[in-house]
């Protein structure tokens, strides 16, 4: 029986370029799209969709901001809540890592869920040995 695919969780570096047509973009709309076929989970954290969401807001519009993040929801993938566990362990990431905080909790989450996390922000190099990336 073949292993079941690890899921993934977005980082908001991926679902930015995604949403901006970015030319890595096309890499994760792959990924989805596979996902999608393989019944692969896919998870980000409310944190990391508050950083799309400001980001978005800032450089377009509120409701442009608010229809990308139904959009996300859309495509299957699940806003993971920080709760106090999940919080601690992306805390911890802080406290040994120069990284930002937002960051932390997308490593926090892909090591929470045993999953894949999908970047290309460089900034994650530092987690490797406690997180599987798949860079774009």
């Amino acid at each position: 029986m073949p292993r079941k695919p690890k899921a993934l969780v977005l980082d908001s570096w991926a679902v930015l370029a995604y949403l901006g047509g970015e030319a890595t973009g096309q890499e994760v709309a792959d990924l989805i799209t596979t996902a999608h076929e393989n019944r692969t989970p896919m998870y980000m954290s409310i944190i990391n969709a508050g950083e799309v969401w400001y980001i978005l807001a800032r450089e377009f519009s509120e409701a442009a901001a608010d229809k990308a993040l139904a959009d996300l929801a859309g495509l299957g993938i699940d806003l993971i809540d920080a709760d106090w566990p999940l919080t601690r362990m992306a805390a911890t990431l802080k406290a040994r890592h120069r990284m930002s905080y937002a960051d932390c909790f997308a490593a926090a989450l892909a090591k929470d869920r045993k999953s894949d996390l999908v970047t290309g922000d460089k900034e994650f190099k530092q987690v490797e040995g406690e997180v599987t990336v798949r860079w774009l």
